[in-house]
């Protein structure tokens, strides 16, 4: 029996997803061993705790279970939150990383903000308005605040950080998003157990216990 595609598992748990207040940030289907791995990535503008997603998980696990597109292949199905360093591409992201360092990349042909006019960078994310974004430029010693169209922003990744940032720096920022880590206080614990996870194999779950970012 061939596999359910991604976007058919997308379309299965988009509702229960929605439901528990979360957003579905993307499923992705993969061999592990005799099993088929089963992620489904879930954030939300607060801080989501073991409890949550692993009912989250369970519910998921169900519903797959009624659908029968799996027949009576075995699954592992890992319901997680997004790691340190991902990547911004929606709106919410950004809102959601505000006080966090990120690398840039400027699309071709866009007058870059930064000091020698490179259109590779890094910044600290700022408030995020309707269709642009506040950056912080200079780091610790020399930080300035620029605002940058969304649209003029190729890529974006969230850094990871060893160190906290400057106070001016993060004041500039307009703070840390709410229910957010603060950069720098528990990144190597973070990026040693990126996400939050609930794994359920067919209607068994258990807890890997993470660090929510």
């Amino acid at each position: 029996m061939p596999m359910p595609t991604e976007e058919r598992v997308s379309q299965l748990v988009a509702g229960l997803v929605e439901r528990r207040g979360f957003d579905l940030e993307g499923v992705a289907i993969s061999a592990a061993g005799a099993q088929t791995k089963v992620k489904v990535t879930v954030d939300s503008d607060t801080a989501s705790d073991l409890d949550a997603v692993a009912d989250l998980s369970s519910e998921i696990s169900q519903a797959l279970d009624d659908a029968g597109d799996f027949g009576e292949t075995p699954y592992l199905l890992e319901v997680t939150t997004p790691g340190v360093d991902r990547p911004l591409t929606a709106p919410r992201h950004w809102r959601r990383a505000q006080g966090r360092k990120v690398k840039l990349a400027l699309r071709p042909g866009v007058e870059s903000p930064e000091e020698k006019g490179k259109p590779h960078f890094e910044a600290r994310v700022g408030v995020l308005t309707d269709d642009s974004v506040a950056l912080v430029l200079g780091g610790k010693r020399k930080p300035h605040r620029v605002t940058v169209p969304l649209a003029d922003i190729e890529s974006a990744v969230v850094q990871v950080e060893f160190s906290p940032p400057g106070a001016a720096e993060l004041e500039l920022a307009g703070g840390v998003a709410q229910g957010r880590p603060q950069p720098g206080a528990q990144e190597e614990s973070e990026t040693s157990q990126e996400s939050e996870t609930a794994t359920a194999t067919a209607a068994a779950v258990s807890l890997t216990e993470g660090i929510v970012e």
